[in-house]
């Protein structure tokens, strides 16, 4: 990801528009990844991160240097995520006691084989990781896509949480216990004595349309290959199973030409 200098930013808080730009370009992406595994469908983080992005654009010119700019940036954005209303109203409230049902619904005891097994698996295992933290609160599940999945320094991702380091491995403590618990009972990848794998759960995911061949909803065509995942995590032990299972996602992208309407739309500030 392109690098943010002081001297880049300092010509576009005095308004160069081509700085400006370039600010954003440098951490466009990793706004549109941190609402892509904190929101899990890919329409209401594109809305998200475009928001974002307005939010650092015309908040700029407070940006003073105390901390570092990714770090202000994702405090801006992270405030931004946990206090949207609409984010609170679209917000399914799973829980992982319905997630646990959801999975085991429709499983198939042998399911029939497809050449195009190895492209949907992959999609299952992507959606399904992805949509498990979703049954965190949003407190929760900021942490722990801060702490775990982003590794961001402890002490760091307290300073973009506004939370003392103590508070802040507090909640990731529990975040992680609660996903941990999970997967160890629930995920076919993770444990061998769960009832779901995706292999047996991928016809009735298909059927309902949580997967589909055509359009993959969470860009998993370029993710690592679903055997070659399970194998790693299968050569893990205890808790690193999870964390692999839940840092194997794609590193989502934000589209191409979507910036350039932001900034056509937005004056910067003086």
């Amino acid at each position: 990801m392109t690098a943010v200098s002081k001297d880049l930013i300092a010509a576009a808080q005095a308004g160069d528009q081509r700085a400006l730009e370039a600010v954003l370009i440098g951490i466009q992406d990793r706004m549109y990844q941190l609402s892509m595994r904190f929101l899990a469908n890919p329409d209401d983080a594109l809305e998200a991160t475009q928001e974002i992005l307005i939010l650092i654009l015309t908040k700029l010119s407070t940006f003073r240097g105390e901390s570092a700019f990714t770090t202000w940036a994702y405090r801006v954005a992270s405030n931004h995520l946990l206090s949207a209303k609409k984010l609170r109203e679209r917000d399914p409230a799973l829980t992982f006691e319905a997630f646990r049902i959801d999975l085991e619904s429709g499983l198939v005891a042998e399911p029939p084989q497809s050449p195009d097994d190895v492209v949907m698996l992959n999609e299952l295992r992507v959606s399904c990781t992805m949509a498990m933290l979703l049954c965190l609160d949003f407190n929760h599940r900021i942490a722990y896509v801060l702490g775990d999945i982003l590794e961001f320094d402890h002490a760091e991702a307290a300073e973009i949480l506004e939370l003392t380091p103590a508070n802040f491995r507090k909640r990731l403590s529990r975040a992680r216990q609660e996903v941990i618990a999970f997967t160890s009972a629930s995920c076919g990848v993770v444990s061998d004595k769960a009832k779901c794998s995706c292999h047996r759960r991928l016809p009735a995911a298909m059927k309902c349309g949580r997967v589909k061949l055509d359009t993959p909803f969470h860009g998993s065509a370029g993710a690592e290959q679903y055997d070659r995942v399970v194998a790693r995590i299968e050569g893990l032990v205890g808790d690193l199973k999870t964390l692999k299972l839940q840092q194997s996602v794609p590193r989502h992208r934000f589209p191409d030409g979507l910036l350039s309407k932001i900034t056509s739309i937005v004056t910067l500030p003086n």
